[in-house]
Formats: C-alpha cells, sequence, structure tokens
C-alpha cells in the first residue's frame, strides 16, 4: 500500500482547534490529539474512528514520536513529532515515562 497525500482541513475532537491540513497532517499540532481513521497512512479505511490520546513521547533527539492510544479500540500506534505541534504539549508528554 503506497501513503495518498490528501489535503484535508479539520477541527480537532478533542480542543476545537481548527487544523490547516498539508496532506501529511495527521494530529492536531494543539493538543496532540488525533482520530483513529486509517489502517495505513492516509487510507481513511479504518472504520473504528475512536479518539486517539497522546501517552508519551519516545525516542531521542531528531527522531521522536508521540504514541497514541485509541479510546475505542485499545490499538497504540506511533506518529512523528511535526514542526508545528505546540512543543509544550510534546515536552509534557516526555514526563509520562
Amino acid at each position: 500500500m503506497s501513503f495518498k497525500k490528501t489535503v484535508e482541513d479539520f477541527t480537532c475532537e478533542h480542543c476545537g482547534a481548527h487544523v490547516k491540513g498539508d496532506g501529511y497532517t495527521n494530529h492536531c499540532p494543539q493538543c496532540l490529539w488525533s482520530k483513529h481513521v486509517d489502517v495505513e497512512p492516509g487510507d481513511r479505511a479504518a472504520a473504528c474512528g475512536g479518539m486517539m490520546r497522546p501517552v508519551i513521547l519516545e525516542g531521542s533527539t531528531g527522531t521522536y514520536r508521540i504514541i497514541q492510544h485509541c479510546g475505542r479500540c485499545g490499538i497504540s500506534r506511533p506518529i512523528g513529532v511535526s514542526k508545528r505541534d505546540d512543543m509544550e504539549a510534546v515536552l509534557a508528554l516526555a514526563g509520562n515515562r
């Protein structure tokens, strides 16, 4: 399966922020939450639709990832930290170890 870039704007269902998508946007840059909509990145094939809560920050300088957990189906997945992300929210996850 290849990644399908689709530019989508959305309103975060967790914090209400309006997010302007760039085709790679997979989470809210304000609160770091997302919605479980993909099986593979960009495919929008997941039937779950649950909210993905950011639970921990892992990695090392330059390769940090946010681990999210779906409140509906229980799946966990990593997502990359974006330059657009609120760094205070990202750093708050670092304390969850």
